[in-house]
């Protein structure tokens, strides 16, 4: 039936190794309460990431029975052709992909390029970047959720070349004090200082950094074995990133970017040239349509050092700052809207509180995803008769200018996240 323009999805799942493992994974809690009579959930494999959109490695699939097309990519192209107007047709019609993400072990350092670059890029090297756009995403925390995000100021990363000597000798003491001896002029001169010293690290010959390492793993673990207190040398997470990617260099980025904890509903946005790494929790995420991501460091995937570090905003600020807030909606006490300075995508937070009994999922000028996080309703929309369940895990496509009416069930708070475009 064509006049059907809300339905509920079935999304594919990732397994990827660095996912939390079993009920542990948030992932697999709402793929599991989606559908308890039908997912079964195995303890020891890892579920990743939720992908709800349109990407040709994991389309999502319509549960309706009565619609013909039976993936949502197909369905879009049919009947909603102007959406992929100004998106590359091999990442399908919606201009994002909204995801949920549960992370075990940590992702790796990375950015993500401009338009500008993504096109150099992808015409280099197609084979490492697949595409020519660029790939800002947003990520907001279900659970505390831990992650690397942009330069900390210089008076910290100077403080660790004191506390951490390892750090300084492996950069070289020309650099450091080049670094050092910039705080208080401009900030070009700050983040020229910045970039040498970031880059002559990352650069370092894999011997010299190992060894490095190798001397300070052995003297924080040391010091932990002795009970002391090892949080000035950030001593906690370098032994767990080096139990996970023993002899890496990425375990001497954590002295240069800002470790941000973020509680649920806190935010980070990432745009194109921001250094950062996932290194725990559970999130949901969304992005534009890209696979576009420069690594340098945690991870076993190809690395481009240089592009890395030629590409980085090194504009240093405190981990306050990397917060992305939401702004309560106008006319909707309901709704939070983050909403990021770029086309593609905003997202919705709806907490409706078990006093209320109705709440409209109101229509906008684009398509949108909505996913239950909490709570059960009923929910019938606009344009069919056919009633909808509505309970944690479950996924619903929302056509443009379709709104949603809800039945909250008794004593029950209702959140959800919405990924749209604010046209």
């Amino acid at each position: 039936m064509a006049d059907k323009r809300v339905f509920l999805l079935s999304c594919p799942v990732q397994h990827y190794a660095w996912g939390k493992v079993g009920f542990s994974s948030e992932v697999a809690q709402l793929l599991a309460s989606s559908d308890p009579m039908m997912v079964q959930i195995e303890e020891d494999k890892p579920y990743a990431e939720m992908w709800m959109g349109t990407h040709p490695r994991g389309d999502a699939v319509i549960l309706d029975t009565d619609i013909s097309e039976k993936t949502l990519g197909k369905w879009i192209a049919n009947n909603l052709p102007c959406l992929g107007q100004s998106v590359k047709k091999t990442y399908g019609d919606l201009p994002f992909l909204f995801k949920v993400l549960s992370v075990n072990t940590a992702l790796s350092i990375q950015a993500h390029p401009s338009k500008e670059l993504a096109a150099k890029l992808h015409a280099q090297a197609p084979e490492h970047y697949p595409d020519n756009n660029h790939k800002p995403e947003m990520a907001i925390a279900l659970t505390p959720f831990q992650a690397l995000c942009g330069f900390r100021p210089v008076q910290e990363i100077v403080d660790f070349f004191q506390k951490v000597p390892e750090l300084r000798l492996l950069i070289g003491s020309k650099a450091a004090e080049q670094l050092e001896q910039s705080m208080g002029q401009d900030l070009q001169t700050i983040s020229s200082a910045l970039r040498v010293c970031f880059t002559k690290m990352m650069k370092s010959e894999k011997g010299d950094f190992e060894e490095q390492l190798n001397i300070l793993v052995k003297r924080v673990s040391q010091e932990v074995a002795e009970g002391k207190d090892v949080t000035a040398c950030n001593g906690e997470l370098l032994l767990r990133l080096h139990g996970q990617y023993p002899g890496d260099i990425g375990c001497f980025v954590i002295y240069f970017l800002n470790l941000v904890m973020l509680q649920p509903g806190e935010a980070i946005f990432l745009e194109a040239n921001e250094p950062h790494a996932y290194l725990n929790g559970d999130c949901v995420e969304c992005m534009a349509c890209s696979d576009n991501t420069v690594r340098a460091g945690l991870t076993p995937k190809f690395i481009d050092v240089t592009t890395l570090c030629d590409m980085l905003n090194y504009t240093p600020a405190p981990r306050s700052s990397k917060l992305f807030s939401p702004v309560v909606d106008e006319v909707d006490p309901y709704v939070s809207i983050y909403n990021p300075p770029i086309p593609e995508f905003a997202v919705l937070q709806i907490k409706v509180p078990s006093t209320t009994r109705f709440y409209v999922v109101t229509n906008i000028e684009s398509a949108s995803i909505l996913l239950v996080v909490k709570g059960k309703a009923k929910g019938n929309p606009s344009v069919s008769k056919s009633e909808l369940s509505l309970q944690r895990g479950t996924v619903v496509f929302i056509a443009a200018d379709e709104f949603l009416s809800l039945e909250l069930s008794p004593g029950q708070d209702l959140l959800m996240f919405r990924a749209c475009c604010l046209l």
